[in-house]
């Protein structure tokens, strides 16, 4: 006879001493880390083993959209799971059917075809790989101040400093100027910002160049939202030369800014644009490349080289389309672009109230708040690819006192699920306020 007795739940220490024992950490020095257990997430709040609730200002990595723990998406996991669980990408389903008609009709213009990956990450490399493929050039322009992902590809075309590690990368890779220079509180001029990628295109040839690669909005090098007319100007240079515009939507669509994607404020169509994270909410991972229809019709005669075991994953595409039924249901959309003068009106009094408010900038309830030194001249808290002694200080009072959010270089992120109520954050820039008392005392002048 077996007699079968129930594993006894760990404790947060357990977690992570035996996480850190046997798994390995994502930008990590590994014997540096100090990472948060999590029992379960219900909202906007997480919990941990022992009960005690953390809010989650940055929807994990600007992800979790439409909030943790939302049965009609679980459901529609389990549901999917109980009768499919997985084919190889040859085969269709319905739910592959359903989930590229409705995602086709919710993107921008004649978008309208999708390759299914299984992060953005992935999504970038198939948008490499489409854009070379389909006009028979090489090169790729992106920028500095980028994150497009981790893997080879993406790591190239990523401009900060994490791409140190992996070079030399990808060959064809060129830069072109930002909107926004590291250390100055606002974009410099449009036309600035679009002489510089003219420049690029004329030295590099436009007939060699297959794309121009960019973040509608810039996601954790700043929340850099491009000033008006920017957007624009890159699909007219790309039209000009004959460059497909491929815009990397992976943190900033489904919602995040008021739009279901963020380039809708500009009223402008990529050629292909990368999606993921509130692709699904995060509740699994899914990622996509979005086509214009004469782009796709192109392989319609022509191989396209590029395959992943897991493309367009049953229970992957469940998850998704239970997504976007939530953001529609719960007019999430609607609530993130309500929740833009609330989220504003916060930045504004902590930047009345605190001198170590440099810069802050939303869209809908995409944001953050950049700490400075010094407002005459402009200095940050913190040198470039850097952190100090007051940015350590202020992410451990906001971990002490229960708010997860992303503090990177200068800067704390505001990026909450987009189902957070005012109340909830209210709170979150309550705590965010006692933190940037430690950091005033840094202020000089």
């Amino acid at each position: 006879m077996t007699v079968q007795v129930a594993q006894s739940r760990m404790t947060s220490e357990e977690i992570a001493r035996l996480s850190k024992e046997h798994t390995f950490f994502s930008w990590s020095v590994q014997g540096a880390v100090d990472p948060i257990a999590v029992d379960h997430a219900e909202g906007v709040w997480l919990f941990t083993p022992e009960g005690n609730r953390i809010l989650d200002f940055n929807s994990q990595l600007m992800s979790v959209n439409i909030g943790h723990g939302d049965r009609r998406v679980v459901d529609a996991i389990v549901e999917q799971a109980n009768r499919l669980q997985f084919v190889q990408p040859a085969f269709v389903t319905e739910i592959r059917a359903r989930l590229g008609e409705k995602l086709t009709g919710l993107l921008p213009g004649d978008l309208d075809k999708v390759f299914f990956t299984l992060g953005g990450a992935e999504a970038i490399e198939n948008a490499i790989k489409i854009a070379r493929q389909y006009t028979g050039r090489y090169k790729i322009l992106a920028r500095y101040r980028a994150y497009h992902g981790a893997t080879m590809g993406a790591m190239t075309l990523t401009g900060d400093p994490r791409r140190w590690a992996t070079e030399p990368g990808l060959v064809g890779v060129v830069r072109y100027p930002d909107t926004h220079r590291w250390g100055e509180p606002a974009p410099r001029p449009v036309e600035e910002s679009l002489r510089g990628l003219e420049d690029v295109i004329m030295y590099e040839g436009p007939h060699t160049i297959a794309a121009v690669f960019l973040e509608t909005i810039v996601g954790t090098n700043g929340i850099l939202i491009p000033p008006d007319g920017y957007i624009q100007g890159v699909r007219e240079l790309c039209d000009r030369h004959g460059i497909l515009m491929v815009a990397d939507e992976v943190m900033a669509g489904f919602g995040r800014t008021g739009r279901w994607f963020a380039i809708e404020h500009w009223n402008t169509v990529p050629d292909l644009m990368t999606m993921a994270k509130g692709l699904t909410s995060s509740y699994l991972p899914l990622g996509g490349v979005a086509m214009r229809r004469h782009i796709a019709e192109k392989f319609d005669s022509m191989m396209f080289y590029g395959g992943l075991t897991y493309s367009s994953h049953p229970i992957s595409l469940a998850a998704s389309l239970a997504t976007l039924r939530v953001y529609e249901e719960d007019h999430l959309v609607e609530r993130a672009a309500a929740m833009d003068s609330v989220m504003r009106a916060h930045h504004e009094r902590l930047a009345a109230k605190h001198p170590s408010v440099g810069a802050y900038r939303n869209l809908g309830l995409f944001g953050i708040l950049d700490l400075v030194r010094s407002h005459d001249p402009y200095t940050p808290m913190t040198n470039f690819n850097a952190t100090s002694a007051e940015m350590t200080a202020v992410g451990r009072y906001l971990r002490e006192h229960g708010v997860y959010t992303m503090v990177s270089n200068n800067s704390i992120h505001t990026n909450p699920p987009l189902c957070i109520s005012e109340e909830d954050l209210a709170h979150g820039f309550e705590v965010i306020d006692g933190a940037l008392s430690i950091a005033d005392r840094a202020v000089q002048g």
